[in-house]
C-alpha cells in the first residue's frame, strides 16, 4: 500500500508473508510481536488489518489456535485429569457449583456474638454509650 497521490509516491510496502502471520497468529502472538517478527512498527500491523486478506489470514491462525488449545483439554480429559473435567463442564456446558448451608430443618445459620464489655475502662464505656445514643438519634429521625 504505498503512500501519496502521484504514481510510485511512498516508500514501498514492505512483504508480510500471508502464510507465516497466519502461523503467528496460530501461536497466539499479539499485535507487538507480529510487528517485531516483520521488522514493521504496530502500526503498519494495525494498518494492514483493514486488508480483507491480510485480517482473514490472522482469524484463520487465531481460530486454529483456539481449536489447538481445545484438543489439548479433551485429551486431558480423556486421560481422566478430573480438573479439567470440572473447568470444561463450567465453560462448555454452563454447569456450575452451588454451595448452600443452612441451620437446622433447612432454616438459616444461628450465630451468636456478645461483645466483652468487662475489658473497657470507665472512660471508653462512657465513649460507647455517647456513640450509641447519637445513633439511636440518628436512626429515630
Amino acid at each position: 500500500m504505498p503512500g501519496g497521490t502521484r504514481e510510485g509516491a511512498g516508500r514501498k510496502a514492505t512483504p508480510i508473508d500471508l502464510n507465516e502471520l497466519e502461523k503467528l497468529c496460530m501461536m497466539g502472538c499479539n499485535e507487538g510481536e507480529i510487528a517485531a517478527w516483520f521488522k514493521v512498527s504496530v502500526r503498519t500491523i494495525q494498518t494492514r488489518r483493514k486488508q480483507p486478506k491480510f485480517a482473514e489470514a490472522m482469524r484463520r491462525g487465531l481460530a486454529k489456535s483456539c481449536i489447538n488449545v481445545r484438543r489439548l483439554q479433551f485429551r486431558l480429559l480423556e486421560a481422566g485429569n478430573a480438573t479439567m473435567a470440572v473447568w470444561l463442564g463450567k465453560n462448555l456446558l454452563g454447569q456450575r457449583d452451588n454451595m448452600q448451608i443452612t441451620g437446622a430443618h433447612g432454616g438459616p445459620i444461628q450465630t451468636e456474638n456478645k461483645p466483652d464489655f468487662s475489658l473497657l475502662n470507665e472512660d471508653e464505656l462512657r465513649a460507647l454509650r455517647a456513640m450509641l445514643a447519637k445513633i439511636n438519634r440518628e436512626v429515630a429521625k
